[in-house]
């Protein structure tokens, strides 16, 4: 069952419901006015007879006793005319005594416990005449207010103006009702299929997206600002996401594709070579093994980055402990000075500076930084590291003077396998994952990596950290890292 028809199945029986309950209660309410007009009809009729009586109809006698005692005259009763009421005289103890014209011959009697009212009082009663339901009035009879009862006053009235009005109600509320339902109905089917046009066209965008593996298309955005709007509005940012996410995983499989592509065909060529006979020549063998092994080097390399950078996806916490990092800047330069080989290498400004994180992995940032600075300098060249506290961050920085990047490729240096042209590379340059994983070290760490470079003037990198108090407990970082051009340069030697 579609959600149009679910929706207007449920309007329906909640407007079902509170229609009923709305008749019940103006049918109730307009049977309780007829009655209470009944009633008062009623009153004033007992008032009326009780007036004809008090003026002729009681006759004072004296019983043979001598006491005092009255006479009630039925034959007064027909003087009372009234075309909608009928009028019965009792006596003290319940005999009828006379009745009005328009009831003929027939008797309604007394009901019993009418001999149990007292002065003042009154009693309702339902009689049935022929099929008819009457309403009727009982009232005792006194000679003064608070005299004794000489006898009863009964006053009826029929229903049937009454029961044909409440019947003609009860056809028009459910006739009314039905045709209201029906229309409701109507009216939401259709108005259901104005509002959710907009959920069709998503579905109908999804479902084209699904056959055409298009993540380009976006579904349009309604005009009106409700809940359909922002459900739009986020479907659109999340085909957005996806589409981004399935371009980085194609470019993911074609970039590790390509990269191990070259060192498994040198391997291969290798191995080509000495099937045919290189093993018999030593010298031969030596650099075919020499050559697999680098590249067997590479390739490890190169997994385990991707390994690295596929835990930072994951959510993998890193180390939070003291790191003393002008400890660590030395242990660099130390490290570097075996691969710097014609290129000078210097240790510049050195604070003492001390952060929490991961010491390992601050020291594989530092490294990715040295060794892509070696990688493009030229011989005669020169890399100065430097530490320094600035503006309640600590600045790592690694400068050299090598070819500089251009500034095109700026923005595009920290994306995975992304590599700027190989011809500035002193040694044909990595897989292109080592400036993505100092950028995943550094905001693990709270910190942020900057350049600064021009082509043919060099690069400065930078990695900012926050510092620590003397609780050891990470300082709160700025909105935004200080201008590299605080984090200045030293070019003493090392």
């Amino acid at each position: 069952m579609s959600l149009r028809i679910r929706l207007t199945l449920y309007y329906t029986c909640f407007f079902a419901i509170a229609l009923v309950l709305l008749h019940i209660g103006t049918f109730i309410a307009v049977q309780r006015t007829l009655l209470r007009g009944v009633e008062s009809d009623l009153q004033a009729g007992a008032e009326q007879l009780e007036a004809i009586y008090r003026a002729g109809g009681l006759e004072k006698i004296i019983t043979p006793t001598g006491e005092v005692g009255v006479v009630v005259r039925g034959e007064f009763a027909q003087v009372f005319s009234n075309p909608n009421l009928f009028a019965q005289v009792f006596s003290a103890r319940g005999q009828l005594l006379g009745r009005s014209p328009d009831l003929g011959e027939h008797d309604l009697p007394l009901p019993p416990q009418a001999l149990e009212l007292s002065p003042g009082t009154m009693l309702y009663a339902r009689h049935e005449m022929q099929g008819t339901q009457l309403l009727v009035l009982i009232t005792p009879l006194t000679l003064t207010s608070s005299g004794p009862i000489v006898g009863y006053l009964q006053i009826s009235r029929a229903l049937a103006d009454v029961e044909h009005t409440l019947r003609l109600l009860l056809l028009i509320l459910s006739g009314g009702g039905a045709i209201a339902l029906l229309g409701a109905a109507t009216g939401v089917f259709w108005l259901s299929r104005a509002a959710l046009s907009p959920i069709e066209q998503v579905a109908h965008t999804a479902q084209s997206i699904v056959r055409a593996e298009d993540l380009g298309q976006r579904v349009p955005v309604p005009h009106s600002p409700d809940e359909l709007q922002r459900l739009t509005i986020i479907i659109n940012d999340l085909l957005g996401r996806l589409e981004a996410l399935f371009t980085t995983q194609r470019r993911l499989i074609a970039d590790v594709s390509h990269e191990l592509r070259t060192p498994l065909a040198a391997m291969q060529g290798n191995l080509e070579i000495l099937s045919r006979g290189a093993h018999r020549d030593p010298e031969l063998l030596q650099e075919s093994l020499a050559d697999m092994r680098r590249e067997t080097t590479r390739l490890i390399r190169m997994v385990n980055d991707l390994l690295l950078l596929a835990q930072s996806q994951s959510g993998v916490q890193i180390r939070q402990e003291p790191v003393e990092l002008d400890t660590l800047l030395l242990e660099i330069h130390r490290d570097l000075r075996t691969l710097a080989g014609d290129v000078a290498l210097r240790i510049g400004a050195e604070d003492q500076v001390v952060v929490i994180g991961d010491r390992d992995r601050l020291k594989q940032a530092l490294l990715n930084l040295g060794v892509n600075a070696l990688q493009h300098t030229p011989p005669g060249g020169s890399i100065t590291l430097s530490l320094e506290r600035v503006d309640g961050m600590a600045c790592l920085a690694v400068a050299d003077t090598g070819t500089g990047i251009a500034a095109e490729d700026l923005p595009h240096i920290f994306e995975r396998f992304y590599r700027a042209d190989r011809s500035r590379s002193r040694y044909g340059g990595g897989a292109g994952l080592g400036l993505a994983i100092v950028q995943w070290i550094a905001e693990a760490h709270g910190g942020e990596v900057t350049v600064n470079s021009a082509l043919g003037h060099g690069s400065t990198f930078a990695l900012w950290l926050p510092l620590v108090g003397e609780g050891l407990e990470p300082a709160p970082t700025a909105s935004a890292p200080p201008s590299l051009e605080r984090c200045t340069v030293g070019t003493v030697a090392g």
